[in-house]
Order: C-alpha cells, then structure tokens, then sequence
C-alpha cells in the first residue's frame, strides 16, 4: 500500500511506516503487517491509514525553507558526516560487485539508512546531496 501511494524504495517504505506508527503509537512491526494484510484485501483500521497517507505526503513534500528535502535542526560533525558518506559510498561499491550477495545488500542498507537519519533527509539522494553541501561548506 505504502509503495502504490508513493513509488519508493524499501528504505524511503520503512521511513514511511515510521512516521506512521510514530503518528499512531503503536509499534512499526504492527502497522507493517497491517498494510500487507491491506495488500490481501483486509481493511486497515482508518485512522492507521490517515498516518500512512500523511507519512507518504511528508515524504513527497519538502519543509519550506530547504533544499529539497527535510531540514534539520543540527548538523553533524564533519567527521561524522565523512564517515557516514565514505560508509555509504563503499557499501555501494561492494554491492555493484557483488550484487547477489545478501551482506553486501545489508550493509548497503544499513549505510544508506543510516546517511539519510544522520542528515535528516527521508531519501538516499537528498541525504548524499546534503552530505556533500555540508562537507563543501565553510568549516
């Protein structure tokens, strides 16, 4: 369902059904299988699927003032944010080589993730654009 309302990637999926369940209170593992027993046709309690629609909407609209994306408060270390987007960029590489590997997948995952939470951005590409804006920024 929540791939249908927005094409997305697992990643920008599981940030959806965060913010919902965040929005709902209740734990992501349930709204998770809520909307896969959505997709077999059973009814998603209503108020679960306002959080989803509003969650997807946050995910396709950037906060005013930013660059295409969420803004964030505060900004990481440069050193965080080097490590972070030398991490990503290298789990991307052993991924390409090996693409049928699942360690690669997971560690390319977990990098990714954890680029996008480190810069408050909700997608792979905004969170690597507004690593590199930060690193090429003044010190």
């Amino acid at each position: 369902m929540v791939m249908a309302l927005a094409p997305c990637g697992a990643r920008e999926a599981r940030l959806v059904l965060a913010a919902a369940a965040e929005l709902v209170q209740v734990p992501v593992a349930d709204i998770a299988a809520a909307v896969v027993a959505g997709a077999r046709g059973e009814p998603v309690p209503a108020r679960w699927e306002r959080a989803l629609r509003r969650a997807v909407e946050a995910l396709r609209s950037p906060l005013p003032g930013t660059e295409g994306g969420r803004g964030v408060g505060l900004l990481p270390s440069r050193a965080r944010t080097e490590d972070a987007l030398a991490r990503f960029r290298a789990s991307r590489e052993r991924l390409a080589a090996a693409p049928g590997d699942p360690p690669a997948r997971s560690a390319m995952d977990d990098a990714a993730y954890t680029l996008c939470v480190l810069m408050g951005r909700s997608t792979v590409h905004e969170a690597v654009a507004a690593a590199e804006r930060h690193l090429a920024g003044p010190d």
